[in-house]
């Protein structure tokens, strides 16, 4: 199935320059002509702004630390290993094949000093991947 912009080629020319023309506009100034655009009915615009301020509150609650912030705890760009995973991970969405992620891998992880980190992080998964 084609998108939009290959069946009309210019449709991502112009909403390029249309992303452009909106650089360093003033956030409140957009958001305002948005929902200006959007026509909601004043009880509709509070029904949007009720449910948005229920998932803030539950983010807000939500004290418990996923995976991903317990890892970026552990190995923040801070340290060498840190650093070696970022680049690993960034490195990977280009690699050809089989033997470059191998040869990658053993570049950015075997420098580093793993040992440092055995039982640091209060999470379980963390300090096993570790």
């Amino acid at each position: 199935m084609k998108d939009e912009a290959q069946t009309h080629p210019s449709a991502g020319t112009e909403t390029r320059a249309l992303v452009r023309a909106r650089y360093g506009v003033d956030e409140a100034e957009v958001v305002r002509d948005l929902a200006t655009r959007l026509g909601l009915a004043p009880e509709q615009r509070d029904a949007v702004v009720e449910a948005a301020a229920k998932l803030i509150q539950r983010v807000r609650d939500d004290t418990d630390p996923t995976m991903m912030e317990a890892f970026l705890d552990e190995y923040g760009l801070s340290t060498d290993e840190g650093v070696g995973l970022m680049c690993l991970a960034e490195a990977l969405l280009r690699v050809p094949d089989a033997e470059t992620i191998d040869d990658l891998i053993e570049d950015k992880i075997a420098p580093s000093d793993w040992s440092a980190h055995l039982g640091q992080s209060f999470s379980p998964l963390v300090n096993a991947s570790t």
